[in-house]
């Protein structure tokens, strides 16, 4: 009975719901973060720079339910760096980078981006945003201006930004204008986001090399993928996002046939992309599968929204790497706890000799 109950309580975990804690407050300024300027673009008739308003438009995932001068200065940090990744992208696509080239690139991003993040204290912590915006805009040809790319990128951000304090006018939601006091990090602290840091790098470079090995298009959604993984607080959280990535994946494909197949107009993509954008939100916090399902979408038709593509080739290359990042970032977790073990089985024994 025991050895019967483990799975189910192991699947009962993985599939668990989070409560709630004011995700549609978030879902609503990331939508509406995101449809504005998408719908602003098109109006202009400059939806071929739709990617920088998309990535721009990370920004407001960040500092969720922070006080608002916690969140400013979260949300700002975040936006300057995924400005200066925005900008990595854009040089990076004007270098004619081949497969090889953008993994390289990437596994830079994916090192840095850890870093920033760690000692920034942002949240999500980790560079796979990082990862996605440089290596999207990178493999992206015949891109517009640069400076037209990041007044575009800019104006998101800083819109993102502003919707972060949009709940100060309402007495009701306003936090108190107070600067939040941080800790200095640990030795210990510090150790821990440079190992991060090598740990994303490598999740990155080695799922990047064996998507382009194998020549298959839009290797980043492998590097996406496999620091998935690496967000966990221990091996079980680890191995469950993993399982969930896959699983939230390919239920997310299936959404994104019905909704590519349905041969929408540009303004409709746009507003389902906002709702999308809102579901995301929703449910990211409390259900990483289920979260899944509602950000394939939308992380293909963002992409897409300018650059379209063969819809079944863009499926197939997305559940066959999304498999191979999941499995690097789960053989990587599974390496990493293996040798920990090892070593603190070792000091174990050293510390017991001592004693003797």
């Amino acid at each position: 009975m025991k050895g019967s109950s483990t799975p189910l309580k192991y699947l009962r975990e993985m599939f668990s719901m989070a409560p709630a804690h004011n995700d549609h407050h978030v879902g609503i300024r990331c939508g509406i973060g995101v449809a504005v300027p998408l719908l602003t673009l098109l109006a202009f008739g400059r939806i071929d720079l739709a990617i920088y308003a998309s990535f721009g438009a990370f920004t407001g995932i960040y500092g969720r339910n922070e006080p608002h001068r916690q969140r400013f200065g979260h949300q700002l940090r975040a936006g300057v760096l995924m400005l200066a990744v925005i900008l990595a992208g854009a040089l990076s696509s004007r270098l004619g980078l081949d497969a090889w080239g953008i993994v390289l690139g990437t596994t830079v991003v994916a090192g840095l981006g850890t870093l920033a993040t760690g000692f920034w204290r942002l949240r999500p912590a980790g560079s796979l945003f990082h990862i996605f915006a440089y290596a999207a805009i990178s493999s992206v040809p015949n891109q517009p201006p640069v400076w037209q790319a990041m007044a575009v990128a800019a104006a998101t951000v800083s819109f993102a930004i502003l919707l972060g304090l949009s709940a100060m006018l309402w007495p009701r939601y306003r936090t108190d204008w107070v600067r939040p006091v941080h800790p200095r990090f640990s030795a210990a602290q510090r150790r821990a986001v440079w190992h991060d840091a090598a740990l994303y790098a490598v999740a990155a470079a080695a799922a990047g090399s064996v998507a382009s090995a194998l020549g298959i298009g839009h290797n980043y959604w492998a590097m996406v993928a496999a620091t998935v993984p690496l967000a966990g607080a221990t091996l079980r959280n680890r191995i469950h996002r993993g399982l969930q990535r896959l699983l939230g994946t390919f239920g997310g494909l299936l959404v994104t046939a019905a909704i590519l197949l349905a041969a929408l107009a540009p303004w409709q993509l746009v507003l389902v992309i906002a709702v999308l954008q809102f579901g995301a939100e929703m449910f990211i916090a409390r259900q990483y599968a289920l979260a899944q399902v509602v950000i394939t979408p939308l992380a293909l038709i963002s992409t897409e929204l300018a650059h379209p593509s063969d819809p079944a080739i863009l499926i197939q290359d997305r559940a066959v790497e999304t498999v191979i990042g999941a499995v690097v970032g789960m053989a990587l977790v599974l390496l990493v706890h293996w040798h920990t073990t090892r070593l603190q089985a070792r000091q174990a024994l050293v510390n017991k000799s001592i004693r003797a």
